[in-house]
């Protein structure tokens, strides 16, 4: 009997079409324009940020539709900027997107629903967003011939839990909630038209985001900012499930690499190996702050939750990536920049419907 691992290897093969024209060992994206989907977000925002501070020539436009979790005060330091352009508008509408593709050398698709707490309660936008705008951005592509590349962000969370070992990029996908089904769904249809249409598509699964400029109902920035203002911080079961914790910072750098020295039509683990139970998570915010254990309450655990994540990174590796942020130094720096910034996540906590009204949905039933 052959391996699973074999078979899907052997499924592998570039179309010798597009794909191939763009596989160059090291791609140079000085003077080009890039677009970046979901720029106002989280990640997207650290993203841009990265790239126009690194590179003197390159352009960015920031397409983003600005929901709930979507923030132009993530990028108020560089709005100004000449190379900076923001769009607003939805990946979903493929009369907002097609013109963006003609006008840029290269796309990083970040734009999603993210939050599987979210997806538990109502998975409809998760598809829709995720799978289906994903499939507008890909149309769009393949009608474009003058993109060179694709970034697909896909996460760790499409391949499920295991309790021992790591999982590799050929491994297969099992995910467990909506959230992580939606992302696995766009991850194999980005695949799909690569392998189809020969585009040239290269797919990133990073581990647990963390950092400044974190929409608050995150784990961490949600337990950062309650026990600053004194509240319970919800901790799922036992508190025993495990995540692996990657800066955004070294997630923005493996970006860049990956599109720079990453092989078309193959995927990239992003993760830090910094393994640390949720519980221990939560006793260390409480510790930077200052504040009592006490804070910290059991509460039932969620649907389908996912008992540990850890990748095996060693292909990302080989490009010359390692991360530079150690977990405990860089959890410490985003309690400390919540402290210092928190007018921004006080005007979502206390003015956002949008929060207060999904915080006192899922968590009423856990008080």
């Amino acid at each position: 009997m052959v391996p699973k691992r074999q078979i899907i290897q052997k499924t592998k093969k570039a179309p010798a079409t597009r794909a191939s024209k763009h596989d160059h060992e090291l791609r140079n994206i000085e003077g080009k324009t890039l677009l970046v989907t979901g720029g106002a977000g989280f990640i997207g925002s650290h993203y841009i940020r990265y790239v126009l501070k690194r590179y003197e020539n390159v352009r960015i436009v920031n397409l983003d539709k600005l929901t709930y979790a979507g923030n132009l005060d993530n990028l108020k330091d560089i709005e100004s900027n000449p190379r900076y352009e923001f769009v607003r508008g939805d990946i979903r509408d493929k009369d907002c997107v097609a013109p963006l593709f003609e006008r840029v050398q290269g796309v990083v698709h970040f734009a999603a629903e993210t939050h599987v707490d979210r997806s538990i309660m109502d998975a409809g936008e998760f598809v829709l967003t995720d799978v289906f705008g994903t499939f507008v951005l890909l149309e769009a592509l393949r009608r474009t011939p003058t993109v060179e590349f694709f970034i697909q962000v896909s996460t760790d969370e499409v391949y499920g839990s295991r309790d021992k070992g790591f999982f590799r990029e050929d491994d297969a996908l099992n995910p467990s909630s909506p959230y992580s089904a939606s992302k696995a769904g766009a991850d194999r249809l980005a695949y799909a038209y690569f392998v189809t249409y020969g585009l040239p598509i290269i797919i990133v699964r990073p581990s647990n985001n963390y950092g400044p400029f974190q929409y608050p109902e995150k784990f961490i920035p949600l337990f950062v900012t309650n026990a600053m203002e004194g509240k319970s911080l919800p901790l799922y079961g036992k508190g025993t499930n495990v995540r692996d914790w990657l800066h955004v910072g070294d997630n923005c750098r493996a970006v860049d690499l990956v599109i720079k020295r990453g092989a078309i039509g193959e995927a990239y683990n992003i993760g830090a190996n910094n393994e640390v139970k949720n519980i221990d998570v939560a006793k260390r915010i409480v510790k930077a702050l200052g504040k009592s254990r006490d804070l910290i309450r059991l509460v039932p655990d969620r649907l389908g939750h996912d008992r540990r994540y850890a990748l095996d990174c060693r292909k990302l590796r080989a490009l010359g990536w390692k991360p530079e942020v150690e977990f405990e130094t860089g959890l410490a720096a985003t309690a400390r920049w919540y402290v210092e910034n928190e007018g921004w996540w006080r005007r979502t906590k206390e003015r956002s419907a949008e929060f207060k009204s999904f915080y006192d949905a899922y968590y009423k039933d856990r008080k």
